[in-house]
């Protein structure tokens, strides 16, 4: 079991995160729960899943098999659109609960915020009653926009304590993530290392990456991790796992932080998901 120290992040509900979170999208079944049980053991504390993944019940399973306390561990989920509806919600919740066999999450987001449907408020609502019942420790939202954040604030006078949201060198979020930064709330990044796209065989990342003798990819999320985001890798092999986790022992220069910054593109979304007009149910 490896031990690299990870550096924690309080929210500001007081949940602490670990710096860097094990993404479980595609980790399903058998193979799923070896994967995820594997990544506790090599280091990691925060396991990133959600209801639409239909992996919860792997998720728990590999708690379970993993050797490690529940207690240690921070383990989230996400509220589908299909379920925004008050009632359903809080009924999902439960449901998201009894398929991990967990008696509860620590961190519960709601998925997208489906604007046009008009329901992610009472969704919101809904997620902080069970908050209040003991079924999840914290509450907070995805791909939420700074609009969508400030109708939770002036409809409930609650803001999240996280917004997870997609975010990489080619899309590095600098108007959110300031917008985090004003109102206390942690960012997590999705596809942190660019899923699908050539991000890691980037020449600017790759040469960063020679120079100080690191991996293309701890090179992107030490980029994360400098710009105060929590990313969420995810990774099958123990050696991928152990390096995505090796982030702390070394410093991305003011030049590096720089030359990652310029790759930034105004529609560098990876599938042009804006959560202004896209829906996910």
């Amino acid at each position: 079991m490896n031990m690299f120290i990870v550096p924690q992040r309080t929210l500001h509900d007081a949940l602490t995160l670990p710096g860097v979170g094990f993404g479980t999208y595609q980790l399903n079944g058998q193979e799923g729960v070896d994967t995820i049980a594997r990544a506790i053991r090599n280091g990691y504390r925060l396991l990133d899943s959600a209801f639409n993944y239909e992996n919860e019940g792997a998720v728990g399973e590999a708690v379970r098999r993993s050797g490690v306390a529940r207690s240690e561990l921070r383990i989230t989920s996400k509220l589908p659109g299909r379920h925004q509806k008050y009632k359903e919600a809080i009924q999902t919740v439960e449901e998201s609960l009894f398929r991990a066999r967990l008696d509860y999450f620590d961190l519960y987001l709601i998925h997208w915020p489906n604007p046009k449907r008009g329901l992610y408020v009472e969704a919101w609502e809904a997620l902080l009653q069970t908050k209040s019942r003991g079924l999840v420790r914290s509450v907070g939202v995805c791909n939420f926009l700074p609009e969508h954040l400030d109708t939770l604030a002036k409809e409930t006078h609650v803001l999240p304590s996280v917004n997870q949201i997609e975010m990489h060198p080619y899309f590095s979020q600098a108007t959110l993530r300031a917008y985090h930064d004003d109102h206390g709330i942690a960012t997590e990044a999705w596809s942190p290392l660019g899923r699908a796209n050539d991000l890691l065989q980037n020449g600017v990342v790759n040469g960063i990456a020679t120079k100080l003798n690191k991996t293309p990819g701890q090179v992107v999320l030490r980029w994360h991790h400098q710009l105060g985001a929590i990313p969420l890798p995810k990774a099958s092999s123990d050696a991928r796992q152990n390096q995505n986790l090796n982030l702390f022992d070394f410093q991305l220069d003011t030049e590096a932080m720089e030359q990652l910054g310029s790759l930034n593109r105004v529609d560098g979304r990876l599938a042009n998901q804006d959560p202004a007009l896209y829906e996910e149910f």
